[in-house]
């Protein structure tokens, strides 16, 4: 149960995304980072342009005229929403093309804190093709009565938080089944490692969230979360094929 309680600290996710902003340095996973770049400079370069033309619009239309002398405080708490949902959305796309080079990202990543090549390095590009697939399905199933939250008056006032929460859990999934997918764990047993560790995982959801948000630092905070994401899970778990800690 101390690894467990551990592992559930926000301080270690924090520790584990600064050390994968260190790592994304190294000379030895340059070749892993390049097309990522390309997939994440086309596509939040998207992301803020649609953005940029729309979410004004959509504000004005999820805030009724009764509120709106809250406007002020409301209109950046739907702009920051919206945000989250945008770049959520293109997270999943991103995440969706740029997957096969995650994946040997990770592996490398494990590959350079152990000093040699890790068990089951490479799972096969279906493999990672169709499991990104499956979380992306779980993850659509759940946004959709979130979205409908929005679409009623006065409930739609927390439906930012409520989106704020999602994203981070979301997010987190998605770069946390890299690392568990090398140890072979299934998407249940990714779900279980999650539940076990949520304060962590929503801090390291949200975090990651955050960089995606930020010009130019959204072009690199993919990868950084790939590695910290390995960085993570090699703390908390024993090697591959071992059992987990508990």
């Amino acid at each position: 149960m101390n690894a467990i309680r551990d592992a559930n600290s926000p301080l270690l996710a924090v520790g584990c995304l600064l050390d994968g902003l260190k790592l994304l340095t190294r000379a030895e996973l340059r070749q892993y980072l390049l097309i990522p770049l390309l997939i994440n400079t086309v596509l939040y370069t998207g992301a803020f342009i649609l953005g940029y033309h729309s979410v004004s619009a959509l504000i004005h239309q999820a805030i009724p005229d009764w509120l709106s002398w809250l406007s002020w405080i409301l209109w950046p708490l739907f702009f920051i929403s919206f945000l989250l949902i945008g770049f959520f959305t293109f997270t999943l796309v991103a995440n969706l093309i740029a997957a096969p080079y995650y994946s040997r990202l990770s592996a490398k990543t494990l590959s350079l804190l152990h000093g040699h090549a890790p068990v089951a390095a490479d799972a096969g590009w279906d493999r990672v093709f169709f499991g990104e697939l499956k979380r992306i399905g779980y993850l659509l199933l759940r946004v959709l009565p979130l979205l409908v939250l929005f679409l009623i008056p006065v409930v739609n006032l927390i439906a930012p938080v409520l989106w704020a929460a999602f994203a981070a859990w979301g997010i987190a999934m998605e770069f946390i089944a890299y690392p568990l997918e090398m140890r072979g764990q299934t998407f249940d047993a990714q779900k279980r490692f999650m539940q076990q560790r949520r304060w962590s995982m929503l801090s390291f959801g949200a975090l990651t969230g955050l960089g995606l948000t930020l010009p130019i630092v959204n072009l690199v905070m993919g990868q950084t979360a790939v590695i910290a994401a390995t960085v993570y899970v090699d703390r908390v778990l024993p090697p591959a094929g071992g059992d987990e800690a508990s």
